[in-house]
This record gives C-alpha cells, structure tokens and sequence, in this order.
C-alpha cells in the first residue's frame, strides 16, 4: 500500500484481509510433503503466494542473496534504539525524532491515509455532527462533546468523503445533513479523512515556560524573532485549532493560555490558515463553538 493511501486502497486492503482470514480458516495444516520446494507453474494452485528466498534470488534484476539482504538490514532503525546502525556503504543511519514519542504528538497526529467509522445515534437520533461544504468537499464544522461523533474520535475539519457507501463529492450541505438524517440508527457508515486543511507542528518551551508566539481570539498574531514557534515554522494568521491534540476551537484566550501553561515542554499546536477557518466557522455563534464543541482530551 502507498504512503497516502486512497479509497481504492482501502477497499483491496480488506478485501485481501478477508482472503486472508478465509484462507487460514480454510486450508489443513501443511503437510512435511507440501513444505517441500516444488516448480511452480503458470495457472496451477501449488505455486505459493511467496515464494522462497532462493527463487528470488535474482528476481526482476534484484540481487537477493543473504549477503545483500544482511547489508540492507543495517539500514532499518532498531526498535529499542535512539539510532539505527549505519550501514557499511557510508550512508549514516536514521535517526528518530526526539518528541517521537510525546504524548501530545501522538494525539495531535494528522494521519495521511484514511479512516472507516461506525456511528450510532443517540437517544435523541443524533449523531453529534455539523457539516461544512468546502471545494466540492464535506468537512466536519461542530463534533459536540459527549456524542456518538465525539466517542469515535471524529474531529473539526475531518474531511467525510462516503456516508454508507455514497461518494459526498460535489453534495449540498442539505444532501449530507439528510444522507444522515434517513440512516439507520444504529449502523452510519464514514470514510474520513484526517484533517486535509491544518497540520501540527512541534515546539519546545524556553526556560520562561514560552514557546514564542502571540494570539487574540485564537489567531496568532506575531511571533517571536527566534522562538521555538519561528524556527519551528508556526505562521501567523492562523487559528490554533488543538494543543496537544486537544481541540481550543471557541475557548476563550484565558482558557487557551491555561492549556498551554499546563503543557509539557515538548508540546504541539494544530492550526489552520485564517481564511479557511473564518469559512469553516461561518454563521456560527462564539457561544456555540464554546458551549458545544468537544473539547475533550483524546485518548492515545
């Protein structure tokens, strides 16, 4: 599967998960016979899915001999080490990031491929959503706290590209509310993915407890000339929209501040550029940003 995996990819994903489980759930144990190394022929059903080391040992021109494999072995990072082992071509070895493991940054996380979500709706037959159609596209405007949309990990901004197996490119606001709306109560079936229109970036508090920069009703403002926020690339006119994953969309400053006075050193800020945020927030009150939004911490 590629790095940024689209639809298509998710669908031959389980549908070669399900071949999986249905071929280990099927065949006998393999016989001493059966392990034993056959021809294997064009259209017959003793060719195995992966064949040998020794049958690929000069497979489409690559060399695969033990030799070359143990070589390129030292270019992958060890687990349970800061620094790979660098391989005896010269090339210097990987090295992870120090806040690799934050706790923070495992929240704010903005994954590249794409989700499938399972909702139910409440008591009320709600699901906890407000939609934004943006571009051609359906966009996530309000998860309220406490709602089914809310316990899945739905998020501000998410992009929903199928409601139970309908492509929303190109509906109307009204299309996706009642796609919603008409669903069942207890299975509404999403593909979502992360957060297309904002990104996370890391930083590091100064020995003042500043990460050095300045905002007014949640856009930044300013930065400071070589602050962690400055060399680490946070931009102005920008709405923070999580702190350490944790949704701030309509708190007020003093509120934000809090949040960031009681992060750790290493700390994430999620932010989105200012004219898609006014778009996305458009027609919506203050209150019911603060009053409604889930502003819950995620779990990891």
């Amino acid at each position: 599967m590629s790095l940024y995996p689209s639809l298509e990819d998710l669908k031959v994903d389980k549908v070669l998960k399900a071949q999986a489980q249905f071929v280990q759930s099927t065949s006998p144990a393999i016989t001493e016979e059966a392990s034993q190394p056959q021809a294997a022929s064009y259209g017959t059903s003793t060719a195995g899915l992966y064949p040998n080391l020794q049958e690929l040992g000069d497979y489409m021109g690559l060399s695969l001999n033990s030799d070359e494999v143990q070589k390129n072995l030292a270019l992958v990072p060890v687990a349970d080490s800061q620094v790979a082992v660098p391989s005896s071509t010269g090339l210097g070895g990987m090295v992870r990031p120090v806040t690799g493991n934050d706790v923070g940054l495992r929240r704010a996380e903005i994954r590249p491929g794409l989700r499938e979500i399972i909702l139910c709706k409440d008591e009320s037959g709600k699901v906890g959503l407000r939609l934004r159609a943006i571009d051609n596209g359906i966009f996530i405007q309000l998860v309220q706290t406490n709602s089914p949309a809310a316990l899945v990990g739905l998020r501000f901004g998410d992009q929903v590209l199928q409601i139970n197996g309908q492509n929303c490119a190109g509906w109307t606001l009204d299309k996706a509310h009642k796609a919603l709306k008409v669903a069942a109560e207890h299975r509404i079936e999403l593909i979502v993915r992360d957060r297309p229109f904002q990104r996370t970036i890391t930083m590091h508090k100064d020995s003042t407890g500043h990460v050095g920069f300045i905002f007014k009703s949640g856009l930044i403002t300013s930065l400071v000339k070589d602050g962690s926020a400055a060399r680490n690339g946070l931009l102005t006119d920008h709405y923070i929209c999580e702190i350490n994953g944790q949704n701030v969309i309509g708190l007020k400053d003093s509120q934000i501040k809090d949040i960031l006075t009681t992060s750790p050193t290493a700390m994430t800020i999620t932010v989105m550029p200012k004219f898609i945020y006014e778009h996305m927030v458009k027609r919506m009150s203050s209150g019911l940003l603060r009053s409604a939004m889930d502003h819950s911490v995620p779990e990891v």
